[in-house]
């Protein structure tokens, strides 16, 4: 065979590799929108939405050792729309601020995404980009979102996907997250559930489990750790809160910049190194499963707490034998 026959072989074999991929692609991508368009038309009404289970009390200062979290997220919350166990998630997420994306499927309707743990300034811009809104038009929707109840700055612009007409105002996106934020939390947090945990306290401790955790069960874990803090009022010292006051600022180009140790003695009701109990409103807005795992903590002895660089989890019960992990790892402990 010659060098000519076995070249032009090969271009043929890369180009049907070619079509086959991006005709995958192209499926995969149609698919998730399909996915989207169809759970957008699902009526709450229909549905009986169950309270969440709660083994903690802030009042007592007890966990309690409980399986009804993992039931009630494997039940009830692992197919919801928010999910990080969803693949259309990712593929939205990736594609939602692209054009070409948002008329594949249709003309007239746009797909907005919130992810869990996103900031509120991170949803507003993402919102405002897809459907080319004016600055005036980002600040009456904050406006809108921030006085519905409960009034907090955050913790209230509800993760996942929606779908609105391209032309939809602040009062229409406002109206749709809110009510999906009423449904998924709102009307799960009965008065039982309230009183054993507020729900500003329950939104602010999920938003740290969103920036702090990995899967539903790490957030369980750490909740536990965060839980124990607090009732000994020992500052949480977590880095999210610290990124959180950094991008905050308006020259900061990140939303959630790398923190240095210098940032520990940043001036801020949210530094968590310098100030114990917890920040005063939401990092970032929490899915339904971190708020699950706020209010069902795994029950631990672990005050310490850290992730490894390939995302194992590491707690331990004193400073010393914290540090000891670290050095034993990293060659240094802090």
């Amino acid at each position: 065979m010659s060098w000519r026959s076995v070249t032009i072989r090969a271009s043929y074999s890369l180009a049907l590799v070619s079509a086959i991929s991006i005709t995958v692609g192209i499926g995969v991508i149609l698919e998730s929108k399909s996915i989207i368009f169809s759970n957008s038309g699902s009526h709450y009404e229909t549905q009986a939405i169950q309270p969440f289970p709660v083994s903690v009390n802030v009042h007592t200062e007890v966990i309690n050792d409980s399986s009804s979290a993992d039931s009630f997220f494997y039940d009830t919350l692992a197919g919801n729309t928010e999910s990080h166990n969803n693949w259309w998630n990712q593929v939205a997420s990736v594609f939602a601020s692209k054009a070409w994306y948002q008329n594949l499927a249709s003309p007239v309707s746009r797909i907005i995404v919130i992810w869990p743990g996103e900031r509120k300034e991170e949803v507003v811009k993402n919102i405002g980009d897809v459907l080319r809104w004016s600055r005036a038009d980002k600040e009456k929707f904050i406006a809108l979102t921030d006085a519905a109840e409960p009034q907090l700055a955050e913790g209230k612009y509800f993760p996942g996907q929606y779908v609105a007409h391209r032309s939809a105002t602040p009062e229409d996106i406002h109206t749709l997250i809110n009510e999906k934020f009423s449904n998924e939390v709102l009307k799960r947090y009965t008065p039982e559930v309230a009183a054993q945990v507020p729900l500003q306290d329950a939104l602010i401790v999920a938003s740290l489990l969103e920036r702090e955790a990995s899967d539903f069960n790490n957030m369980r874990e750490v909740s536990g750790v965060i839980w124990n803090r607090l009732f000994i009022d020992m500052p949480l010292q977590l880095d999210a809160t610290l990124q959180y006051v950094k991008g905050s600022r308006s020259y900061e180009p990140r939303w959630w910049p790398a923190v240095r140790t210098q940032d520990k003695f940043a001036q801020s009701p949210y530094n968590t190194y310098k100030n114990a109990g917890l920040p005063p409103a939401p990092i970032a807005n929490p899915s339904a499963e971190s708020i699950l795992a706020a209010l069902n903590p795994i029950v631990t002895e672990c005050f310490y707490y850290f992730h490894t660089d390939n995302g194992d989890y590491l707690c331990s019960e004193t400073y010393e034998d914290h540090v000891q992990k670290l050095r034993s790892l990293y060659g240094r402990g802090s």
